[in-house]
């Protein structure tokens, strides 16, 4: 019987599209997504200006059905090449 393991992947906040160098690591692109997600939730809660501004970015992409699938290809290949 064989175990196969995943690899952590590491990308940074700017990498999943947010304003900061914070690492996420993880072993899926839908794992490290939702960890940026709460860190980027965390900054707007904290009032962080760069990451409002990179949710009000993220919040335009989300009105095109097409660009938002379009984003998420993107950020899903960067991860999986990583």
């Amino acid at each position: 019987m064989f175990l196969t393991f995943a690899a952590m992947k590491t990308m940074t906040c700017k990498e999943l599209g947010g304003a900061c160098d914070q690492e996420f690591s993880a072993e899926t692109f839908d794992e490290i997504a939702e960890l940026n997600k709460k860190h980027a939730q965390e900054m707007y809660a904290n009032g962080d200006e760069a990451h409002t501004q990179a949710m009000k970015e993220m919040q335009d992409i989300m009105r095109s059905p097409e660009a938002l699938k379009k984003w998420m290809n993107e950020k899903r290949k960067a991860f999986d090449d990583k």
